[in-house]
């Protein structure tokens, strides 16, 4: 292609608070319209708004998470426009002074190729209600549960490249909020959204297009991705033919595969911004940001970096523990059962038990959670007896084959592995004097095979590795079998 994307997104983040923005109204979903509403977020005359300080200190985090420049004054604003689900006629949202200003995001795609996305600001805002459209009627209803929630609005510069860039960046976004505790982050619930601004300039140049492109209504990372894959073969076949594309809002319909023009774009000066007058300027001292700064949890691109050092996972496998926070707290429990073991038995810790908690979580125990549409925390596999599961591994009491059979039905049931690998006698033998005494004689039944293996190799010493299993029913440790095979070989 001629045309090099540029790409900016603006994502709502619906904050996870008590309270609303600017009222005492719950923040909270409800099964029935218009039952979380209050004088206030109905735009009731004589009402006066409070900031809620739970909303501000969540948005500073995420700030200091995206390493941006914090304020120390910070302002709030009206955005005046008309709409239904508007009730006041604005929407209090901050302007020239936004509490978060200009910051940065590393992403990582898929094939471990890194890229810096700029974030220009991250502000404050309160959200508006939301219309409903009965089938078949001819009119809409206003349902103002939503008004007034406390939403912090992240815009990126139009730095990203690809719509395989623009969902990853709005996947770690969503893991940093989730990490942080700010938001649930869920794009179907309508706790994430995205607008993306599109357009695209010949390659090999270096100033902004004449146009941009908005495009709204993507509920999921699949349909942000394909909404811009549509948006860059539209707008490029438009400049083939000498077409510059109209700087408009579009929205993505999800059915058709489309977008479909809604409205021309609109300015700042169009929403006539100015001071909310019943709103004090907020101030951040040093000291308050620091305090904020030393609570902030441990982030996902530290985490990935620490289970890939500690664990010696590879990039990929740790990026997909990290991915789901819920799955990595399990499987950092599991660590915590398993390092408790080892200190008992005052075993070193060479990250190998680790190793294997991490390969059986990303493999069998995510597997059986995805079939069932299941949380980790929800399972009925304790991380106790998780951990307990790897240890018979790693000590060789049940081999890798049996151990799945052993977590089928830890899974199903909860039960102690250890009693389940006695109830179905899948319990490995290790005890190498057994072996031995098996090993000598398949040694002295299979003389032609002895001989084989001593000058054809590693097939011909599978033949009496089989041999030795056979005798043991499938029980043996083929580590301790190989180990004293060879030596009674060698003697």
């Amino acid at each position: 292609m001629k045309y090099e994307p540029v790409i900016g997104l603006e994502v709502h983040v619906q904050l996870k608070t008590k309270s609303k923005m600017f009222c005492g109204s719950p923040n909270a979903e409800a099964a029935e319209p218009n039952v979380h509403i209050c004088e206030l977020c109905t735009g009731q005359p004589g009402t006066l708004p409070v900031i809620n300080r739970e909303a501000v200190e969540k948005s500073l985090k995420v700030g200091l998470a995206l390493n941006c420049e914090i304020a120390e004054y910070s302002k709030f604003d009206r955005k005046n426009y008309f709409y239904p689900d508007l009730p006041k006629g604005y929407q209090i949202s901050q302007f020239d002074m936004p509490i978060n200003g200009r910051g940065q995001m590393t992403i990582t795609m898929t094939n471990g190729d890194t890229r810096t996305i700029g974030i220009t600001r991250a502000h404050l805002e309160e959200d508006a209600g939301k219309l409903m459209h009965p089938a078949g009627a001819d009119y809409s209803l206003v349902d103002y549960n939503r008004a007034g929630t406390p939403l912090l609005e992240i815009v990126s510069e139009p730095d990203i490249r690809s719509a395989e860039e623009a969902k990853v960046y709005l996947q770690e976004l969503q893991n940093i909020m989730r990490y942080l505790g700010v938001s649930d982050a869920d794009m179907e619930k309508g706790h994430l959204r995205c607008d993306a601004n599109v357009s695209l300039r010949k390659i090999g140049e270096s100033g902004f297009p004449p146009y941009k492109v908005e495009v709204k209504n993507m509920n999921s990372f699949k349909a942000v991705a394909n909404a811009i894959e549509y948006e860059i073969k539209r707008q490029a076949e438009l400049l083939d033919q000498g077409q510059t594309p109209a700087r408009e809002t579009r929205g993505w319909v999800d059915d058709k595969a489309i977008t479909v023009s809604q409205r021309s774009k609109e300015e700042s000066q169009d929403y006539r911004y100015f001071p909310e007058p019943d709103l004090p300027i907020m101030q951040f001292t040093k000291a308050y940001l620091e305090e904020l700064r030393r609570d902030l949890p441990e982030l996902p691109k530290a985490r990935k970096e620490r289970f890939m050092s500690d664990y010696s996972l590879s990039d990929k496998d740790a990026y997909t523990l990290v991915a789901y926070k819920e799955l990595a707290n399990y499987f950092e429990h599991v660590i915590s059962e398993l390092d408790e073991w080892l200190q008992v038995e005052k075993q070193a810790d060479d990250g190998k038990y680790g190793f294997a908690a991490a390969n059986w979580i990303l493999g069998n125990f995510l597997a059986a959670l995805n079939e069932c549409k299941m949380l980790p925390q929800d399972s009925k596999v304790t991380p106790e007896n998780f951990a307990e599961l790897i240890k018979l591994i790693r000590q060789g009491k049940v081999s890798n084959l049996a151990a799945k059979d052993v977590f089928a039905k830890m899974f199903a049931t909860g039960e102690d592995p250890s009693n389940i690998l006695d109830e179905l006698g899948l319990a490995q033998v290790s005890d190498e004097g057994l072996i031995l005494d098996v090993v000598r004689k398949v040694i002295a039944e299979n003389p032609k095979g002895v001989e084989d293996a001593k000058t054809k190799g590693e097939k011909a010493f599978g033949f009496l590795v089989g041999q030795t299993m056979k005798e043991l029913k499938g029980k043996g440790n083929p580590q301790v079998i190989n180990e004293i095979l060879k030596k009674e070989l060698q003697s």
